[in-house]
């Protein structure tokens, strides 16, 4: 078996053995969350955003699914991460961290929020506790530490590649530890990622900028 390649073993380690102990980073994350809700709630105001949110066939309900904030929408995962992470995004007014590469780290929540709710929602129907906000919030700081980290060293802009890949990256890391991976199964999810690549900057460019520009985040986490 080849040997993995060491970025991978960082990440995975970091996911998987790191304990955050500052309660300056949850104080923060607190605020951040906080923040980032309101701003997908405001988007819901404009019909351009609402337009995409939702099931992929219209009236479904997943049982014990992820619950969408600020509708009526309980999807699977994957879809109720694009909703969260297309509203987040929507208006641009979420976190920005500005380095060699840019980007909104705030954009992972739309993966954690909708696998969080997700797993809540299987364990009560179960009779178990839900996750600990305290638990969302540890997946929120590693998800802004990776996609930060990369950010400060390596610029995806430069060669044409939209930031997005960053928030496809770290949000794999931390919803593979959510759901129960691994070690060696984050290694792997995040080397998927890493594969997949990212979509081009073309639609954040005149003259082909659109709203793609608005739900690529969604796309991504």
């Amino acid at each position: 078996m080849p040997e993995t390649d060491g970025v991978l073993k960082i990440i995975a380690d970091y996911v998987h053995n790191y304990t955050i102990s500052s309660d300056e980073a949850y104080q923060t994350a607190f605020v951040d969350l906080a923040d980032t809700l309101g701003c997908g709630i405001l988007a819901l105001k404009f019909p351009a955003c609402t337009k995409l949110l939702g099931p992929v066939v219209e009236g479904t309900i997943v049982p014990n699914g992820s619950r969408v904030p600020g509708t009526n929408y309980i999807l699977d995962p994957i879809r109720a991460a694009f909703n969260i992470g297309s509203m987040i995004r929507w208006l641009d007014f979420n976190d920005t961290w500005l380095a060699a590469e840019w980007g909104h780290p705030s954009d992972n929540l739309g993966g954690i929020l909708a696998v969080a709710d997700f797993l809540s929602q299987q364990r009560l129907s179960c009779g178990k506790p839900p996750l600990l906000m305290h638990e969302v919030m540890t997946a929120m700081i590693k998800a802004h530490e990776i996609q930060g980290g990369f950010a400060l060293l390596n610029s995806f802009n430069r060669i044409g590649l939209d930031h997005v890949i960053l928030v496809k990256v770290a949000t794999t890391a931390v919803i593979t530890h959510m759901l129960g991976g691994g070690h060696q199964q984050i290694m792997d999810a995040v080397s998927q990622a890493w594969i997949d690549t990212g979509p081009l900057r073309t639609y954040r460019h005149s003259p082909n900028t659109g709203s793609r520009k608005s739900w690529a985040a969604g796309d991504a986490t």
